[in-house]
């Protein structure tokens, strides 16, 4: 690998960390990957499609149309680290290594430049990855184009450094916010049996959780998570009459997540009737299962083998959730794991930080998966 190369993706990848942006606000993140782009390549056509984009790279002889995923968006997380391109954006942070993984798209495009490809390469620059939409929308592109195959990374605290991990079939649940809101009617709190109270059936709904989630005939992991409960107004002279209840739902399988989906629903209207209560439920941030198909798997195991570099599997699905799913929807393909390192601040926390050198490693296997 050219160093000059590494070291324009390391400077880019700072530059990223210090303006990250929250899902579908990535303004000025998506113009500056672009201008990096136009900068240092001539090869890669760079198409604009709005709240992202992507670079292709057409090859004279190609045997098939192969993508590599990125994700650009950042969390709403303090950036709490001791570093001169440390967040310039207070309560805002790459703590997923999204910032790293553009980075190394960046860096794939650099090396490509430089010594070509058989096969065309498409750079898949997405937003929203912490919200599910933005894969929804990119993935689209595999249809259009007609790509042939899909590969992603993403960086994991707890193995060495630059080893990687692979599973066939499923590598991240599926999982959805469910928001139920219920409404019933204000009252004295002299005289609660004049109104509609929805504190009982948002208890009842709490109560049953655990009975959900337990089941002996289920396949794989299934979740349920209280993340809010909101109830009545600050006024002890009236009694709630409006209460919500948020919820995030897993499954490692998307049949058995629909299920547990039914059944909430079923008991929330059951309640709502009960106290004589309006529900309304909607989702939000919808992932589904991402399941890695094996002979693209098997493709990424060969080729760390060829280039030497540490191999491990996966044994079990993760429990996160990672919207790369919808790009194996449409097309074969698989995502990865490069190692932090094992003592590494784990994603989602104040002190994280992707790490530069695993860049190395992850553009390799995407180079030698691009022949």
């Amino acid at each position: 690998m050219n160093e000059k190369n590494f070291q324009l993706a390391v400077q880019l990848r700072h530059e990223l960390h210090q303006h990250p942006e929250l899902p579908f606000q990535e303004t000025w993140t998506k113009q500056h990957l672009m201008e990096f782009l136009k900068a240092h390549t001539m090869k890669f056509e760079i198409v604009d499609r709005g709240q992202w984009f992507y670079a292709v790279y057409r090859a004279e002889n190609p045997k098939k149309r192969v993508a590599f995923r990125g994700d650009f968006d950042a969390l709403p997380v303090e950036d709490d680290i001791e570093v001169p391109y440390r967040s310039k954006c207070p309560g805002v942070g790459h703590k997923c290594g999204h910032d790293g993984h553009v980075a190394n798209l960046c860096l794939t495009a650099l090396e490509i430049e430089e010594n070509d490809a058989e096969n065309d390469v498409y750079l898949v620059y997405q937003p929203a990855e912490e919200i599910g939409g933005g894969g929804q929308l990119c993935a689209l592109l595999m249809e259009e184009e007609g790509i042939d195959e899909v590969y992603a990374f993403h960086n994991k605290t707890g193995i060495p450094r630059n080893s990687v991990i692979v599973k066939d079939g499923g590598a991240y649940c599926a999982s959805k916010g469910l928001e139920i809101v219920f409404t019933g009617v204000p009252a004295h709190a002299s005289t609660p049996e004049l109104g509609k109270n929805p504190a009982f059936a948002i208890a009842a709904l709490i109560n049953a959780l655990p009975g959900f989630t337990v089941l002996d005939d289920d396949k794989g992991i299934v979740l349920c998570t209280v993340i809010q409960v909101a109830l009545g107004e600050w006024a002890f002279g009236v009694s709630a009459h409006k209460g919500s209840l948020l919820l995030t739902i897993r499954a490692e399988y998307e049949a058995e997540l629909d299920e547990l989906q039914k059944k909430l629903e079923a008991l929330a209207e059951e309640q709502a009737k009960k106290y004589g209560l309006s529900c309304q439920i909607s989702e939000c941030d919808v992932f589904p299962q991402t399941a890695n198909d094996p002979e693209c798997a098997r493709r990424v195991r060969q080729v760390c083998k060829n280039l030497g570099i540490p191999l491990g599997e996966q044994k079990h699905v993760q429990r996160g959730s990672e919207d790369f799913g919808y790009f194996t929807k449409k097309t074969r393909g698989a995502i990865f794991w490069v190692g932090n390192g094992e003592d590494h601040p784990p994603i989602h926390n104040v002190r994280f930080d992707f790490v530069d050198e695993i860049m190395q490693t992850a553009t390799a296997i995407f180079l030698a998966l691009a022949e």
